[in-house]
């Protein structure tokens, strides 16, 4: 996978969409608020991809149901950072349910404001 641009250290998201994606099968996608449905979109548009506008937060606990009631289908819900953040209690959840089947991918993204604080958290990693 190739940088955004340039020097710059980020993946490009509609490449890193691409990759995930490829050779999906009958795999269902729930997309979060905003730029990972359009990043998916941009791969292509399919009825098997769930796309979440107007329901931030609710990413991670879609793909959780579907994962459930449909067992024998892989789920992959790809979300951003602030999304998956407003939904942090479903980690929980599907921590205790745990569903084989059900695989999440957070994209950070830079539009989401950051208190000063967090530059110095990220710096640690």
């Amino acid at each position: 996978m190739h940088a955004a641009k340039d020097n710059d250290p980020r993946l490009d998201r509609r490449e890193a969409m691409r990759m995930l994606l490829d050779r999906r099968g009958d795999m269902l996608l729930v997309t979060g608020l905003g730029s990972t449905t359009w990043d998916a979109a941009a791969v292509g548009d399919d009825a098997r991809n769930f796309y979440l506008w107007g329901a931030m937060g609710a990413a991670a606990m879609v793909g959780l149901g579907l994962a459930i009631v449909q067992p024998e289908r892989r789920v992959l819900v790809v979300t951003g950072d602030g999304e998956m953040l407003m939904g942090l209690g479903a980690l929980a959840t599907i921590g205790v349910q745990c569903p084989p089947n059900l695989a999440l991918a957070v994209f950070e993204m830079p539009a989401t404001p950051r208190p000063a604080c967090s530059r110095a958290t990220q710096t640690m990693a």
